[in-house]
């Protein structure tokens, strides 16, 4: 036998709000280190495009200074072999150190320190550049010349050395933000390491404490149901324990039942026969109450007197019975017995009937008792002599 449910709708698990709140706070730390990751891998990929740029920035540098150096290789060849193929090489080098002034603009033109050194290199190696042209021009003319030409601007403007130094600072700036930037990119790396792995730490501990919280739940569950089957079994044992109770008590019940009834036969057979003998009686019986008044006479009153019962229950005994003889022995004292549960016996008497014509008797007081207390009494009135004839009461114009 089971416990029957309720129709109540169940209650929302709170395991199952926890559970959710757990995945939830899961998923939350996962986005959170994604959006970090991404984002520190978009930085990392800024940093990278700046160490490329700082990189394509320094090997510009020395593209300029190395074309420089190669221009005037091969100017001071061409000064004293006077080989177009050398005069050829010096425009060539200068024409790369062109193309190389306009990508170092380009790549530090975000850059205003580094862009006005770009600016102020380009402007050494422009005046190189006229200084060839003119050194080439004065060739065409007079040899010596040109060798005069060269040299004075050698010894005087010192440009090459300020194109040097100018490159040099360029290249110690560019290092430095290499540096800066190399420190960055790792700050970054290490933070996107750290992130991920925090991340990692935290949704292992919450996946742990998932873990546990839906075992313990389970646990919960199952002692519960082990505490729901013993309480079900002890229901059991107490309803079948309660069934032979009620079967024993029914039948036992079944039994007082019959023995009841038994008992109400017997007494109303009992009273059937007391009846009967009440009835049989030839003597005059009447049944009176502690208050001396009738509650009950038998046939041979009302053959005798020629009244009714109905006339007769609820009245005075001394409306029909008198006493007679020694007036030591009055209807008073006839109370009095009664009361005292005293007996009297062979008191002359006299009893008036319907028409109001005496009939001489014998009294007799029985006091009658339940649980040692007196309740009524019984009067037996033995009639002397021959009882009167029968007369028709009801044509007397007594009883009208």
């Amino acid at each position: 036998m089971t416990v029957p449910s309720t129709s109540h709708p169940p209650a929302r698990d709170p395991t199952i709000r926890r559970v959710l709140a757990f995945f939830a706070l899961i998923a939350a730390v996962l986005i959170t280190v994604v959006a970090l990751a991404v984002r520190n891998i978009n930085r990392a990929e800024r940093s990278a495009d700046w160490v490329n740029h700082t990189h394509a920035v320094i090997l510009e540098i020395d593209a300029i200074l190395a074309t420089v150096h190669a221009g005037d290789g091969a100017l001071r060849t061409f000064v004293m072999t006077g080989d177009a193929r050398d005069q050829g090489a010096g425009r060539d080098a200068f024409s790369s150190m062109s193309e190389h002034l306009e990508i170092a603009k380009a790549l530090t033109r975000d850059e205003a320190a580094q862009h006005a050194q770009v600016l102020r290199l380009e402007t050494l190696a422009n005046q190189r550049a006229n200084l060839t042209q003119r050194v080439i021009a004065a060739w065409q003319i007079d040899h010596a010349e040109a060798v005069r030409t060269l040299t004075a601007a050698d010894g005087s403007a010192a440009t090459t050395a300020e194109i040097r130094r100018v490159v040099e600072r360029l290249k110690a700036d560019e290092m430095a933000l290499l540096a800066e930037r190399d420190t960055a990119a790792f700050l970054q790396a290490q933070t996107t390491r750290w992130t991920v792995w925090t991340g990692v730490a935290l949704d292992f501990l919450l996946l742990s404490a998932t873990a546990w919280l839906i075992r313990d739940d389970l646990q919960a569950r199952r002692h519960a149901t082990a505490v729901l089957a013993e309480a079900n079994a002890q229901l059991e044992a107490r309803v079948e324990a309660r069934t032979s109770e009620l079967s024993t008590a029914n039948a036992r019940l079944v039994s007082e039942n019959l023995e009841q009834r038994w008992a109400h036969q017997a007494a109303e057979h009992q009273l059937r026969y007391q009846q009967n003998v009440f009835n049989a009686l030839n003597d005059l019986v009447l049944v009176v109450t502690k208050a001396m008044n009738i509650s009950r006479v038998n046939p041979a009153v009302v053959r005798l007197t020629g009244r009714e019962p109905a006339a007769l229950i609820d009245r005075p005994l001394a409306d029909i019975v008198r006493l007679t003889g020694d007036t030591s022995v009055n209807f008073d004292a006839m109370a009095v017995a009664l009361r005292e549960g005293r007996e009297l016996r062979a008191q002359p008497a006299v009893v008036t009937d319907a028409l109001g014509q005496p009939i001489t008797a014998r009294l007799a007081l029985f006091p009658v008792r339940d649980r040692d207390k007196v309740v009524g009494g019984i009067i037996v009135l033995e009639v002397l002599g021959s009882p009167p004839p029968q007369r028709d009461f009801a044509r007397s114009p007594s009883l009208l």
